[in-house]
């Protein structure tokens, strides 16, 4: 217990993003929409109008960066 401990706080983000990610495709489902559609549109236009506000996921995926949502899914891609 005297020895500190180092995070990646990336590994965190990058979890929090995939979580998320997860959580708005289901709210997107719920809604009848086509989520890989939906978020392309976004990450490609950057009009959050393209997420619904259903169950607050418009708010959830404003929270990251884009380019980080990016990151996140090719990361996951490639494993």
């Amino acid at each position: 217990m005297d020895e500190t401990k180092v995070y990646d706080t990336d590994e965190f983000i990058d979890e929090n993003i995939s979580e998320t990610l997860k959580e708005i495709v289901l709210n997107l489902e719920d809604r009848g929409y086509n989520p890989i559609n939906q978020i392309v549109g976004y990450l490609m236009s950057g009009d959050p109008g393209y997420i619904s506000n259903h169950k607050e996921s418009r708010n959830k995926i404003l929270k990251f960066d884009r380019t980080k949502i990016l990151e996140v899914l090719l990361k996951e891609f490639i494993k």
